[in-house]
C-alpha cells in the first residue's frame, strides 16, 4: 500500500481533504464495536460507553489544551462552525453582534455562519494569504456591537499560516470573541487555545488519521456558550448538542488525537522535508512554477503551484489516471474543480488559479511518494504540452 490508502500502484497525496485511517484509530474502534450501550443509559452497558467517549474527550483536550468539560462533539467541522458562528455565542460580556470573516475562510465559515448579510464583514488578506492586521483593526473601529472573528490557523488550500495570536489580540482590545477553524493546524503545530489566544477552535476527526463523522469544539473558558445550538434534543454534551453521541467514531477520533499529539514535533519536521523535496524537484525541471504562499510560514505538509499555462482540471484528470490522487484546492465543492476564492483573495491571476494544485501529506508518506509523483507530474506536463504544440503544428 503506498501513501496509506489504494492499491500499490496509486500513491495518495490529499490528506488535507482526508486522511488515511490511523491504525490505532482502527483498533480503537475495533474494539468498541461490540458495544450496544448508549451512553446517556445508567446500566452497565450505558456507563461502559460514557467511560469510551470520556475517555476520547480527555485525549482531544489534551491535544487542545483545554479542560475536558469544554469539549463539545459534533458530526464535523462544519457543524462545529455552523454552531460557534452565531449570534448567540456569548458569554458574561454578550452575545456576537458582528461577525468578521478572513476572505480566505474554508466554505463551511463563509457560508455556514448564522449571521444577517449586514453583520458581516470581509476581512482582506494580502498577497500571500494573511489576514490584513490594519484593514481588521480599522474594521473593529467602525463596526456596531461586539464583534466576532472567525479566523483560520493555517489555510487548508495554500498551507499559509495566519497570525491568529496577533489578530486575536486586536479583538480583545475591543471586547470581541474569535473562534478558530484549526482543522488543518491540529497534530502539525501548537493549536493549543492558550497559544492562538482563542476564544473556541475547532477540528475534525478524519483529518488527523481518525473516521470521518466526527469533530470537536473546544471553549477556553467556562461561561462562554453556544447560545442556540443547531442540534436540539435531549440535552447531550451539556445541551450544546442533542443526539445520541457516535461513539464508534469519537473513540477513533481520540486514539488518532493522542497518536497525532505523541509524534507532533517529529512529524513536523519530517513533513517539512517532505514538502522542500517535491518543490525543489519540481522547480529542478519546471523553473517557471509558481508556488502560492511560498515566502511566508506555511503548514510543514502542503504545497500549492500552478502553470499558468495548463489547466487543474486537464492534470487531475491525468495524474489520476496515472495514480496520483491530489486535488485542485478545498474538498468542499461537490468534487468539481472551480476557481479558487483563497487564490483570488490573494490577488492570482486568474489564468494561474485555474491551473492550482494541492498536495498534502501525511501520516503514511513517504519520500517515494514524493518522487513518483514528481516523476509523473513533469512526464504529464511534458506529454501535455507536446501534443499542444503537435496539433498547432498541423493547423
Amino acid at each position: 500500500m503506498t501513501g496509506g490508502a489504494g492499491p500499490a500502484h496509486r500513491v495518495y497525496l490529499d490528506y488535507n481533504a482526508s486522511a488515511p485511517l490511523r491504525p490505532a484509530a482502527r483498533a480503537a474502534m475495533t474494539d468498541v464495536l461490540a458495544q450496544s450501550g448508549n451512553a446517556s443509559s445508567v446500566h452497565e452497558e450505558g456507563r461502559a460507553a460514557r467511560a469510551v467517549i470520556e475517555r476520547a474527550r480527555a485525549d482531544i483536550a489534551a491535544l487542545l489544551g483545554a479542560e475536558p468539560r469544554a469539549v463539545v462533539f459534533t458530526s464535523g467541522a462544519t457543524e462545529a462552525a455552523n454552531d460557534l458562528l452565531s449570534p448567540s455565542l456569548g458569554d458574561v460580556g454578550g452575545c456576537a453582534d458582528t461577525l468578521l470573516v478572513g476572505a480566505s475562510e474554508h466554505p463551511c465559515v463563509i457560508a455556514g455562519h448564522r449571521f444577517a448579510p449586514d453583520r458581516v464583514r470581509v476581512i482582506p488578506v494580502d498577497a500571500a494569504g494573511r489576514i490584513d492586521l490594519d484593514a481588521l483593526a480599522a474594521a473593529l473601529e467602525t463596526i456596531p456591537g461586539r464583534a466576532l472573528l472567525a479566523l483560520q490557523a493555517a489555510n487548508n488550500e495554500t498551507g499559509v499560516i495566519q497570525p491568529v495570536a496577533e489578530a486575536a489580540r486586536l479583538v480583545h482590545a475591543r471586547g470581541g470573541l474569535v473562534a478558530c477553524d484549526a482543522v488543518q493546524w491540529a497534530g502539525r503545530g501548537d493549536c493549543r487555545l492558550e497559544t492562538l489566544a482563542v476564544d473556541a477552535l475547532f477540528i475534525s476527526s478524519h483529518k488527523l488519521g481518525g473516521p470521518k463523522g466526527a469533530g470537536a469544539i473546544a471553549f477556553a473558558r467556562a461561561g462562554l456558550h453556544i447560545g442556540q445550538p443547531l442540534i436540539r434534543g435531549g440535552g447531550q454534551e451539556r445541551g450544546a448538542r442533542g443526539g445520541t453521541e457516535n461513539t464508534l467514531a469519537i473513540v477513533g477520533f481520540g486514539a488518532a488525537a493522542r497518536e497525532a499529539a505523541a509524534t507532533m514535533e517529529t512529524e513536523y519536521i519530517r513533513l517539512a522535508r517532505l514538502r522542500e523535496r517535491l518543490e525543489e524537484r519540481l522547480r529542478a525541471e519546471l523553473p517557471e512554477l509558481a508556488i502560492f504562499g511560498g515566502k511566508v510560514a506555511r503548514l510543514p505538509n502542503t504545497s500549492a503551484f500552478a502553470l499558468s499555462d495548463l489547466t487543474a482540471e486537464t492534470l487531475l484528470m491525468a495524474l489520476d489516471m496515472a495514480g496520483m490522487a491530489v486535488s485542485s484546492g478545498s474538498a468542499c465543492s461537490s468534487g468539481k474543480v472551480r476557481a479558487s476564492h483563497v487564490l483570488e483573495a490573494m490577488g492570482v491571476e486568474p489564468a494561474l488559479a485555474r491551473g492550482a494544485l494541492r498536495i498534502s501529506f501525511g501520516w503514511a508518506s513517504s519520500e517515494s511518494d514524493v518522487d513518483r509523483f514528481c516523476e509523473t507530474f513533469q512526464k504529464t506536463v511534458r506529454d501535455i504540452r507536446a501534443r499542444r504544440a503537435s496539433l498547432a503544428a498541423r493547423t
